[in-house]
């Protein structure tokens, strides 16, 4: 038993850090965004538009591997994908062209959706549905996002963006940290894990208020991570240094706010803790477009955290509301609803440059609220 536990723990690190190695991809184009602006003269509009390319062909095709993965086990696709997002990260900083660099980030936004739902899946099967080790798992995304600007700072600020092919090197470690975990995935999956549907009938009405509120998260966060870097150098007065730190605060906030959550639920239960990060987070967001100074940075932590401790529950709700369907529960929750966040962005960016940052990103307020309000009448799914 000690034996197996030891094997299923290692398996579980192996993902969580095969995924952080996936999620630097997403965390890089929101810190390259500065470094496009600066070298190649981009406008606010221009550079939210490099988020949205990332983002939105992942939020289309996510689902679309969440489909297939319920049908068909695919973890060979756990380390082509952490290649492919790698790649087109890799080289964006090689060319001059926009169209072509937007196309590169693109890329990489589908490998990122090729690897979550099946990595989710994988992870549910390591895991046995904890709660706890699925936060665990999702902590190594968020350091990975945490990572991506101070990773992005150190290759571009030395080679500038023609340096960008070095950004390559965790994709190429994650995808042997994925080729080691998969080897230990039981031939047959638990109930709810593999291609046979699992007993019990999909909660769509409470899925799709979930699938709300995550929306609702990932407009905030994707528009603060494409801005907050900017902002912060102009809220504090501390230059390009003060806005990678915003951003990794940003960041790592939530990867401190992922393992919050874990342990939150196994107090109170995952739908009053995701209820009542949203109801905190309006005054936190606040914070972040009116505090100034210093304090900012304090009122980023505190929005991070609750942006993220609702993130590992949102995954386990959603498999738990469609047990029939736990892939497409998967890329739905990890993808299409996070990725969709992407599309606000321009508009900031578009209403930035007419106005001000501060005025652009003052309706992020409101989706907080909006996301209290969808999470208000849900319930656990053994309740429901």
């Amino acid at each position: 038993m000690n034996r197996r536990l030891a094997t299923r723990s290692r398996s579980i690190t192996l993902m969580a850090s095969g995924h952080g190695c996936v999620d630097v991809y997403q965390g890089a184009v929101a810190a390259l965004v500065p470094f496009f602006v600066s070298e190649r003269a981009y406008t606010h509009a221009a550079a939210a538009g490099l988020v949205l390319a990332a983002s939105l062909l992942s939020s289309v095709v996510q689902p679309l591997f969440g489909g297939l993965t319920d049908r068909w086990p695919m973890p060979w696709l756990l380390p082509v994908s952490t290649l492919l997002a790698g790649i087109g990260v890799a080289l964006c900083g090689v060319t001059d062209s926009y169209p072509l660099t937007l196309a590169l980030l693109a890329l990489s936004g589908i490998g990122v959706a090729a690897y979550h739902p099946e990595s989710a899946r994988v992870a549910r099967a390591l895991s046995g549905g904890s709660h706890t080790a699925m936060s665990w798992f999702s902590l190594g995304g968020n350091l990975g996002f945490a990572a991506a600007p101070l990773m992005v700072g150190v290759v571009v600020a030395v080679g500038g963006l023609g340096a960008s092919p070095l950004l390559v090197v965790p994709a190429v470690v994650g995808s042997a940290l994925c080729l080691a975990a998969v080897r230990a995935v039981p031939a047959r999956r638990p109930a709810g894990t593999d291609a046979t549907p699992a007993p019990g009938s999909d909660d769509w009405a409470s899925f799709g208020k979930l699938s709300g509120s995550i929306v609702c998260r990932s407009i905030v966060f994707v528009g603060l991570s494409a801005f907050i870097a900017l902002y912060g150098a102009e809220r504090t007065g501390g230059g390009e240094d003060a806005g990678t730190a915003a951003l990794f605060v940003l960041y790592l906030g939530g990867a401190v706010g992922t393992v919050l959550g874990g342990t939150l639920a196994n107090r109170f239960g995952r739908v009053a803790v995701v209820r009542w990060s949203a109801a905190v987070g309006v005054l936190a967001v606040a914070g972040v477009v009116f505090v100034p100074g210093p304090l900012m940075l304090v009122c980023v932590a505190l929005t991070s955290a609750c942006l993220y401790v609702p993130f590992s529950l949102s995954i386990t709700l959603g498999q738990d509301y469609l047990p029939r369907r736990v892939g497409t529960a998967s890329g739905v929750t990890l993808g299409l609803t996070v990725s969709v966040g992407g599309i606000a962005s321009p508009f900031i960016g578009l209403l930035a440059d007419h106005t001000s940052l501060q005025v652009a990103l003052t309706p992020l307020i409101a989706f907080p609220a909006l996301s209290w309000l969808l999470l208000r009448t849900l319930r656990e799914p053994a309740e429901a």
